[in-house]
């Protein structure tokens, strides 16, 4: 592992130049060993005509590499004629315009425990090269924008190592004594960044594809033996996927053969290399015993991701890293397609709107906040953002608003078109949606350029006698760390008018009687008149969460029953019983901060006795409705995070509704009993969801029966959604009597699971994310648990990062404990794997939102982790960033 031994250079999108040289070929012999591999590299390049540079030297990126030999056109150069120093290597000496670049270098993959580059998980070599791995394999121009041919021969011990796959297409193969060897040719030029290798003992399960145009195309999934069964319905989505991009966007499948391989250790969900996809082993191997239904629903989703990835990501590439929401962003739209057409379009609306709320509005407010497409970074891997993908596809999804389905296919259509093969920016996806529409992006562009959630205020008045309705909206963006002024957004308002009867005519400029509309707000304040309003309405705005933004309107709560039961719109239906349960919830805690008592509004109570009995609603809906804001979306509404008065008030009102609607609640559950046999399919997930979140409320009340259920549906039933929904319940209820049933429900699925690392991962994360009292010291346990290991990232991801994310009432406890335990496994992690390690320090970084006690202790433990010694760049950027203004530790 190397660390920094100075501070990381910042790099900036400003200083972008192209590369002095490009590398059309490159040849690749890797000689896998037990203790070493030996990785040769020819490469044909030669200098790029467009570079500003036609005397450069040349310098190539390569980290940990133990050099053999350097050979310039096969004349082999002594130390004297090149330097290598930290990450780049120089020659000291003039090259030809065209020459051939070898060399043969020495790695160790079993000590990579970084998951960069060539790297060992247990019996398996695999690799992870986004974003800058493919230096830690060999010496290379490892930047995206650098694209070649890629043919690849992998030599190993054949009993070991039966299966050596890459990209593209086997095209020969053979045995020398007790070694094989198979060479694979990828037709089509592509970055290092997408370059993959894997061996190792693997079996396979194997599908057939016929595209749109009739080619047959081989489906493969690798997995270990014992995971044969696990692979079925991850071959079915990547056949939905790949069916669905044709019809939807027209893009087919390139290559003759397409592979999955999961891999348990992976910093990541999922990577899409040129036909072959490494997954995370939790996102393609499922089956009902073990998978949850929003498992089911997230594998199906990312086999959709990377899948999709071939066209917007491969065949289009990023000319640089600045670029990275040109193709997560785009295929996160893409994928979120996928699943809404696969599934519930509003419940999806409502899960992905739930997850930007709450951590990437959170990201936007913290030290990190950048724009979607960042101005600099000091290392790449920390960009990889919920801004970058989440915001990312929100920003895409307003241009699909504003053009509507037929021209945005159409600006997608020449993208592809006219960028096949190259390595493009934002702005030139930008410019193909301009020319198919003929609209200017010029101000829309401030979505990529500027960080921050633009804010809304908004306000209507009612003019009886002119029979007009006024909407005066007042936009504004808070200071950033890239900038304190903000220049205005195109925000797109889809909205309607709903009256009595319904949704309104509208009659405004551009619109002639449609009941909606798309409204362009692109000053500070701008106001639309709407005529022709035969009675004052209530508006239903921002449909479908049409921008990413924070909006108010001075919504009574009688309004927003009103939208409840009126408005055509799903999602503002849902947003309307969202809204008032979060007016609620706030009059409570803003009186239980000063000392006072407030009830749960009846109002909220009732609005939840009508869902219930409400048969006409989807179940999957239902469910949503009754889901209270969770604590994390309440502390993004509070400019100091009062976290014990957050968790009391949430949980006495879940207690409250528990008991005014125990009896609709029990009628709920048992009406969506069943015992048909289990299948992810949305009518069944839609049951499932709205049976468990009805037992969640009744696992709060003293009640023998009811503990009695929920304890045997943790222990008996016969998939893992039950099961781990009820878990859940029993181990955050605070019925006394429940308590005792813990430890056996516990004890009894780690007995049935204990030899399946994805069960496991649920039963840690069960443990640590659980709000009752002596959670930290609970975590401080399971990492001395026989399956724990810190060196897996889904490990560190379910009992490190699910107490300090989830469970704010142990991680902010008032004596500083959760700050220091997170400290001191960032320090530990940083050792092992920097990226991982990043991305847990996050809770330490919001603490401008606590009160001044826990605030200065957070500092604290972030000065604490930037006085160490060989501190990765990952873990410095953040921690530095995080107290910047305050000065150095």
């Amino acid at each position: 592992m190397a660390y920094r031994d100075s501070q990381p250079r910042t790099i900036y999108l400003k200083d972008y130049r192209e590369p002095d040289f490009l590398i059309d070929k490159t040849d690749l012999v890797v000689e896998l060993g037990e203790t070493e591999t030996r990785v040769k590299s020819t490469l044909a390049m030669r200098r790029n005509p467009a570079s500003d540079n036609q005397i450069a030297a040349l310098a190539l990126h390569g980290v940990d590499l133990e050099i053999v030999s350097i050979a310039i056109d096969g004349q082999v150069l002594a130390d004297s004629r090149y330097h290598h120093s930290g990450e780049i290597l120089t020659l000291t000496e003039a090259v030809p315009d065209s020459f051939t670049f070898f060399s043969e270098v020495i790695i160790k993959p079993q000590e990579n425990t970084s998951l960069e580059g060539l790297y060992k998980s247990r019996a398996l070599f695999c690799t992870q090269c986004e974003a800058e791995g493919f230096r830690k394999i060999t010496f290379y121009l490892d930047r995206p924008d650098v694209m070649s041919e890629f043919t690849t021969t992998i030599i190993a011990d054949r009993a070991r190592y039966p299966v050596l796959l890459s990209n593209g297409n086997p095209v020969d193969r053979g045995e020398e004594g007790d070694r094989h060897w198979v060479r694979w040719h990828d037709p089509f030029k592509k970055p290092s960044y997408l370059f993959a290798m894997v061996a190792g003992s693997l079996s396979c399960v194997e599908d057939r594809f016929v595209t749109a145009s009739g080619r047959d195309v081989a489906l493969r999934i690798y997995v270990e033996d014992k995971d044969l069964d696990k692979c079925a319905f991850a071959m079915e989505a990547l056949k939905k996927s790949m069916r669905w991009d044709e019809e939807i966007y027209g893009r087919e499948y390139d290559l003759d053969i397409f592979m999955i391989v999961a891999v348990d250790d992976f910093n990541m969900g999922a990577m899409e290399n040129k036909g072959l996809n490494i997954f995370n082993t939790s996102a393609v191997l499922a089956k009902p015993e073990i998978t949850t239904d929003l498992s089911f629903q997230t594998i199906q989703a990312i086999v959709a991701h990377e899948y999709f990835h071939n066209w917007s990501g491969n065949r289009v590439t990023c000319r640089d890293w600045f670029q990275l929401s040109l193709k997560e962003g785009f295929t996160v739209f893409r994928d979120s397609q996928f699943s809404a057409d696969a599934g519930s379009p509003v419940v999806k609306r409502i899960q992905d709107v739930n997850l930007l709320r709450t951590l990437q509005f959170a990201e936007d407010a913290g030290p990190m906040a950048h724009p979607v497409q960042p101005a600099s970074y000091m290392e790449i891997s920390n960009f990889y953002t919920l801004t970058v993908y989440e915001k990312g596809n929100e920003v895409v999804r307003m241009i699909h608003t504003l053009l509507g389905p037929e021209l945005f296919r159409k600006g997608t259509d020449l993208y592809f078109e006219r960028h096949d093969g190259q390595a493009v920016t934002i702005e030139d996806f930008a410019t193909c949606m301009a020319e198919v529409s003929g609209r200017d992006f010029t101000q829309f562009m401030n979505w990529y350029r500027q960080a921050g959630t633009p804010e809304v205020e908004v306000q209507g008045d009612y003019d009886q006698a002119a029979k007009t309705f006024t909407l005066t909206f007042r936009q504004s963006c808070g200071p950033t760390p890239e900038g304190k002024t903000k220049a205005p957004y195109l925000i797109p308002v889809k909205m309607g008018l709903v009256a009595g009867e319904g949704d309104l005519p509208l009659f405004t400029e551009g619109v002639d009687g449609a009941t909606e509309t798309v409204l362009e707000v692109t000053d500070r304040e701008q106001r639309i008149v709407f005529r022709d309003v035969p009675e004052a309405p209530v508006p239903s705005l921002f449909r479908g969460f049409s921008a990413p933004v924070k909006w108010r309107y001075p919504y009574s709560r009688d309004d927003l029953l009103f939208l409840m039961a009126r408005d055509s719109d799903g999602f503002n239906r849902w947003e309307a019983c969202n809204q008032l349960a979060l007016s609620s919830l706030r009059e409570m805690i803003d009186a239980r901060v000063n000392n006072d008592v407030v009830e749960l509004d009846n109002r909220l109570i009732d609005a939840f006795r009508t869902v219930l009995s409400d048969d006409s609603l989807d179940g999957a809906m239902v469910a949503q409705l009754l889901t209270l804001p969770s604590e994390a979306y309440l502390s993004e509404t509070m400019d100091v995070i009062a976290v014990q008065a957050i968790h009391d008030v949430r949980q006495s009102a879940r207690v409250t509704l528990a008991e005014a609607l125990k009896d609709p609640l029990i009628r709920c559950y048992e009406a969506n009993r069943s015992d048909e046999p289990y299948r992810p399919e949305p009518e069944q997930i839609a049951r499932r969801s709205l049976k468990n979140a009805a037992l969640a409320y009744l696992s709060l009340l003293d009640d023998r029966d009811l503990q009695e259920t929920l304890y045997r549906q943790a222990v008996d039933s016969d998939n893992m959604t039950d099961t781990h929904a009820a878990l859940v319940s029993l181990a955050n209820s605070p019925v006394s009597s429940a308590a005792h049933r813990v430890p056996e429900a516990l004890a009894d699925f780690y007995g049935k699971w204990r030899h399946e690392p994805l069960a496991v991962n649920l039963w840690f994360q069960v443990q640590a994310a659980a709000m009752v009292p002596d959670g930290l010291e609970r975590v401080q346990a399971l990492l001395e648990h026989e399956a724990f290991d810190i060196r897996n990232p889904n490990k560190v991801r379910s009992v490190i990062g699910a107490f300090c994310s989830v469970n704010a009432i142990n991680f902010h406890r008032e004596d500083g404990e959760g700050y220091r335990f997170l400290a001191d496994r960032i320090i530990e992690l940083d050792r092992l794997n920097p990226q991982v390690a990043s991305r847990q320090i996050v809770p330490l970084t919001r603490w401008r939102k606590y009160p001044e006690s826990q605030a200065n202790a957070m500092v604290g433990e972030l000065r604490r982790i930037l006085q160490q010694p060989g501190l990765s760049p990952d873990v410095y950027e953040v921690a530095s960033k995080s107290i910047a203004d305050l000065g150095r530790p």
